[in-house]
């Protein structure tokens, strides 16, 4: 899948590494080096790197990725509340 991690990344307002990207969101480097190269993030690390970088994260990721990424993760929320 698509992204725009690496070019983020390196921009002038950002200047940063993969390691320097991966410690602020909590995951290892070559887990930045799987999503850069197109592997589909969780929605919690999707919405973590689009958070660092304040964009929405539509605007890193296909729209559509995003929509059922974001619905299964609030399928799982509501799933858990219920067994709860």
């Amino acid at each position: 899948m698509e992204n725009n991690i690496k070019f983020l990344r390196r921009s002038q307002e950002f200047d940063i590494s993969q390691e320097e990207l991966a410690y602020a969101v909590g995951v290892t480097r070559q887990r930045i080096i799987q999503v850069e190269s197109g592997e589909i993030p969780s929605a919690v690390l999707m919405l973590k790197i689009s958070y660092f970088f304040n964009k929405d994260p539509r605007e890193i990721w296909s729209g559509n990725l995003v929509v059922s990424t974001l619905r299964e993760l609030r399928d799982k929320r509501t799933l858990k509340l219920n067994v709860e």
